[in-house]
């Protein structure tokens, strides 16, 4: 199901109500580490199974890792254009996407 992940982000990339769907439903979560799992399992894995491309977590994990791993080559130069790619990059929803351990992001 590793290709229901790649085929859900190249929708995701391409679809802007889709962007703007899931950007709505992440709004409503404070951006911190601990529930970054909780997110995707509340947010994106519904969303992904209602367009026929069902994944887990794992699958999702997975997906990630073999990308960034993919993104990091040392002592590779850079090519013409791929300064413009990674500035739109965003990061991955369970690796890195912006998430911190803020506690004030908590409402009380």
């Amino acid at each position: 199901m590793t290709d229901h992940v790649s085929r859900f982000f190249e929708i995701y990339d391409t679809d802007s109500a889709l962007r703007r769907r899931v950007d709505e439903a992440v709004a409503c979560y404070p951006g911190s580490l601990e529930i970054r799992e909780s997110l995707v399992e509340a947010v994106l894995l519904p969303i992904a199974a209602e367009l026929g491309l069902p994944f887990t977590l794992e699958e999702l994990r997975a997906y990630e890792t073999r990308k960034k791993l993919s993104r990091v080559k040392p002592d590779t130069p850079i090519e013409e254009g791929e300064e413009d790619e990674d500035a739109d990059f965003e990061g991955y929803w369970l690796l890195d996407r912006g998430w911190e351990n803020d506690t004030s992001v908590f409402k009380r």
